[in-house]
Order: structure tokens, then C-alpha cells, then sequence
């Protein structure tokens, strides 16, 4: 399971999330228009552009979810349709019709397919999307620019937005790392922005920000692929020094804000020379990683069940899957091993999970696995604040927060403060059940409470 990634449809069966190969585009009758389908409760409408020689282009709305417009990677090689979305990672697999009138397959995501239809829709408007009132609207009462820097280790160019208070300076200034997996700018997730409402707080308070996109998102070079939290680190090394050339800041009061696996690279960041002069992690990951997994399968489990039984069990399933994938560093020994366990279980869980298994093997859940924050905690000298939600389900807000406390008492850091924010989720939104199915049918973005103690404390950080 990826333990920082957003979910969707499932909970904890649909945590271990599909990596999928790009298949060639071949020509064939053009694609272009509208396909709607029901999965369950659920509406789909698919909006995809199939022009002759160019490139396709695919969103997806789903009403009930409030979501509206999710970009999908759209490949069509031969009959086969197959549209992808990156986050949470989930795919529909499909062939054409005779009649071209259907796209006939499936929505896979996790260790789940549904049977999913796509029919040729006539007329069918788009929908408005979901409301989200916080997202900033120009024009903006502070200075905006679109900028690149440069990775030199990596050698990639990565591309963001960089808010300038609009009064006198110097001001102190923050770099925004957003979660897992690719993500732009704004940490763009089911309609809302979250970086976008922080990124615009912050400004609006005097403090300048350079948000960005990921490693082959948006405008920026390289890709995710083989990636770690490690690399990432790289390239929060590179915004801060970016950030200090900049005329008109405080060379001095440049921090650092991670959100989840964003945190991990912040908390690296802060270890290594030249390194932020504060940070702010936002549901940051402080427990081991073998065991943060454990521990995210378990609270995503007590929202569906309270029996004992089948809490053991589905503890047992995510330690067993771990330890295999830590005892055999070979890919394919480890993917075979995995593959045998899940027959043991149940002989169509194995079918389901074979996909899965790049993912297992990959890199960055290698490293996840292996991540200790304790080591890198200690590293820590510079003010701390570390938030997290009462109802987060992915990082655990009591369990992390007190990790950080001690990794950080290790390092004699006495300038640190956490705190748990009560009924807020993953992403900071007040929440019914911190149910990760409920981030897009909420409005709220960001809770005004969570964005107030932000900006309280850095404030009260970089006073002159």
C-alpha cells in the first residue's frame, strides 16, 4: 500500500494502487466526445478530445464525488481504450464496441475491477463542478510570477508560482512540498487547491512562497519514476536556495512546509547544510515506515468494521506483505513470493494483486519501507511546528505527532510544537470520519482554523 497516497472509491483493499504501462497509439475512428457510465451510485462522465495526428486529452467527472475535471492519461492503442488517472492511481480498461457506441471494460483500482460501460452521450452538458469558495480568484492584492530553477544534482528544471507580498520588504519566505505521488503546484486533488488557499494566506500575511510542480508534472522536467523521498529532498534544496537569491527576502527566515511524504523531504532538507531556517510539517509521517503502513491499513479498517477478527486479520495481511518485500531485496524473487502468499489467501486475490506488484517492488515504497524519521528527526535543529488532523486516516495525527515530539527531543530541539487539530482529516478539511471517499464531496479546502495557527506561528517566528 502506498501509505501517502489520496484514495477514492475503496479504503484500505483499494490502498495498493496500480502502476500501468503506456501502451503505443494506433489510428483508429476518433474518440472525441462524451461517455457516461454508472459504477454503483456513482455517475461517470468521461470528456475525451481524439484528434487526428495530435495528442488526446481526457478528464473525468464524477457528481457524487463533487469531482470535476480530474486529467486522465488517454491511450487507445488498436480497439483498446484505456484512460488513467494519476492520483489516486485507478484506470478504466476498455475495448470499442462494434458500433463504436461503447467503450465495454473496467475501473480498476486497487485489488478491485468493477465492470464499467461508457456509452456515447449526445448532447451532454458538463457539469459546473463542485464548489470550492476558497480557491484564490485574481486579481491578487500581492505580486504573482511564474518561475524555473534548477535541479544541478538532478539536473532537471522544475517549474512553479512564486507569491510576493506586495508591501515593503525583506520578508521571511516558505517553500511548499506537496504529498506523494505526482502532484502540480497546487497539490491539485478532486477540484480543490490546498497549496493555492495556503500559498494565498501566506502572501496576504507577509510572507513570500514558491510552490512547484513535481518532477514531470505540469511544467517541470525528469520524472517520478524511480524516484524516492530522498530525490525529492534534492529539489527542496534547490527552491530554498532559489528562494534566497531572491531580492527582497530574509536571507535568514526561508522555511520549509511539507505536507505528508512532503514532510519527509522537508525533515531531510532540515538535516543537510544550508537548510531551512524553520518547518512546518503538515500530517508528516514520524513513525517507522513498515510500521506507518500497519498502522494507516488499521484506522482505514475501523471505519468499515469494529470486529476484532477482522482487524487481526487485515494487520496480519499488511505485516506479512511488508516483510516480504523487505526480506527479498530481488524484484522478481519478492514479486513471486508475494504472488504465493496471495494464493494462500484467496487464488483471485492473486489474480486481482498481480498488477500491483511493480508498485510493491518499486523504489519509493522500498524506501518508504525503510524509512526511519527517528534518524532524520534528530538531525533537526532549526523551530518545528507539526500539525495534524483528529480525523486523519493516513497519518495517524497521535501516534506521529508524539514520534516527532521524541525524534526531536533527541536532537535537543527545544523549539518545537505540535499540535492536533480536531475533527480535521488528511488534507486539513473538517470531516465527518476523515474517510479519505469523503475529500471530494467536502467544500471546505482548507480549514481557516489550520491555516490561522500556520501563519500565527510563523509570524511569530520571523518577527524583526
Amino acid at each position: 500500500m502506498h501509505t501517502l497516497t489520496r484514495f477514492f472509491l475503496g479504503t484500505a483493499a483499494a490502498a495498493l494502487l496500480s502502476i500501468t504501462s503506456v501502451h503505443a497509439q494506433t489510428a483508429r475512428p476518433s474518440l472525441t466526445g462524451d461517455w457516461a457510465g454508472t459504477l454503483g451510485p456513482l455517475e461517470f462522465t468521461a470528456h475525451l478530445t481524439d484528434p487526428a495526428g495530435g495528442p488526446r486529452t481526457a478528464t473525468l467527472d464524477i457528481p457524487a464525488q463533487h469531482a470535476q475535471g480530474l486529467v486522465l492519461q488517454f491511450t487507445a492503442p488498436a480497439d483498446s481504450v484505456y484512460l488513467r488517472l494519476r492520483q489516486p492511481a485507478a484506470q478504466f480498461a476498455g475495448r470499442r464496441s462494434a458500433d463504436g457506441q461503447r467503450l465495454e471494460g473496467e475501473w480498476q483500482q486497487g485489488l478491485r475491477s468493477f465492470p464499467l460501460t461508457l456509452s456515447r452521450a449526445a448532447g451532454t452538458a458538463k457539469p459546473t463542478g463542485p464548489k470550492r469558495p476558497q480557491t484564490p480568484q485574481p486579481p491578487f492584492p500581492y505580486q504573482s510570477a511564474e518561475v524555473t530553477f534548477k535541479n544541478e544534482k538532478a539536473g532537471i528544471t522544475l517549474a512553479g508560482t512564486y507569491t510576493l507580498p506586495a508591501d515593503k520588504g525583506p520578508f521571511p519566505a516558505v517553500v511548499l512540498l506537496t504529498g506523494s505521488g505526482p502532484e502540480d503546484r497546487n497539490e491539485t486533488i478532486l477540484g480543490h487547491q490546498p497549496f493555492a488557499v495556503l500559498a494565498d494566506y501566506l502572501t496576504r500575511h507577509g510572507i513570500a512562497v514558491l510552490r512547484f510542480d513535481d518532477r514531470g508534472v505540469g511544467q517541470s522536467g525528469g520524472t517520478l519514476a524511480g524516484t524516492t523521498s530522498a530525490d525529492y529532498t534534492t529539489d527542496a534544496q534547490a527552491a530554498l536556495a532559489w528562494l534566497r537569491a531572491q531580492p527582497g527576502i530574509r536571507k535568514n527566515q526561508v522555511g520549509v512546509i511539507g505536507h505528508s511524504q512532503g514532510g519527509t523531504a522537508a525533515i531531510g532538507a532540515a538535516g543537510q547544510p544550508a537548510g531551512p531556517d524553520f518547518l512546518v510539517l503538515l500530517a508528516a509521517p514520524a513513525l517507522p515506515g513498515d510500521e506507518l503502513i500497519v498502522q494507516q491499513s488499521l484506522a482505514l479498517a475501523r471505519l468499515q468494521t469494529s470486529d476484532a477478527a477482522q482487524l487481526a486479520t487485515t494487520e496480519k495481511l499488511q505485516r506479512t506483505m511488508t516483510q516480504i518485500v523487505q526480506q527479498n531485496p530481488d524484484n522478481a524473487q519478492a514479486r513471486t513470493r508475494l504472488l504465493a502468499y496471495y494464493n494462500g489467501i484467496n487464488p483471485q486475490l492473486a489474480a486481482q494483486a498481480e498488477p500491483q506488484l511493480a508498485m510493491l517492488t518499486s523504489p519509493d515504497y522500498r524506501h518508504l519501507l525503510a524509512d526511519r524519521p527517528a534518524q532524520t528527526l534528530a538531525k533537526v535543529k532549526c523551530p518545528v511546528l507539526a500539525l495534524g488532523g483528529g480525523k486523519d486516516q493516513q497519518v495517524p495525527a497521535i501516534a506521529n505527532l508524539a514520534a516527532t515530539t521524541a525524534g526531536l527531543k533527541t536532537a535537543g530541539n527545544r523549539d518545537v510544537t505540535t499540535k492536533e487539530l480536531p475533527g480535521l482529516n488528511h488534507l486539513f478539511q473538517t470531516a465527518p470520519t476523515g474517510n479519505p471517499a469523503e475529500y471530494g464531496t467536502i467544500e471546505e479546502t482548507f480549514a481557516p482554523s489550520a491555516l490561522a495557527v500556520i501563519g500565527d506561528w510563523i509570524g511569530l517566528h520571523t518577527r524583526k
